[in-house]
């Protein structure tokens, strides 16, 4: 099944983790300003064959408006900056 961003921050707000069928392509990354930037803080880009699954489970810009989203967001960030060596 496929989820949007609403759902899937409404499912992430609920604990639940989505994970990919095995054999699925991930999402094409978003092409914005904010997606390449937080790629960027990950130490990621956009040619990454992860980027669409990144910016997929990240919070949308509607929610990164709150400080509390913001504040959640960046240890994962840098959990994925220094897991890059």
């Amino acid at each position: 099944m496929s989820w949007d961003g609403v759902q899937r921050g409404a499912l992430e707000a609920l604990g639940y983790r989505l994970y990919r069928r095995a054999g699925q392509e991930a999402p094409p990354p978003p092409d914005d300003p904010l997606s390449r930037a937080l790629l960027r803080a990950a130490g990621r880009s956009l040619d990454d064959p992860e980027a669409g699954r990144l910016c997929g489970e990240w919070p949308t810009p509607a929610q990164l408006r709150a400080a509390a989203a913001k504040r959640a967001l960046w240890p994962r960030l840098r959990a994925l900056r220094a897991a890059r060596g």
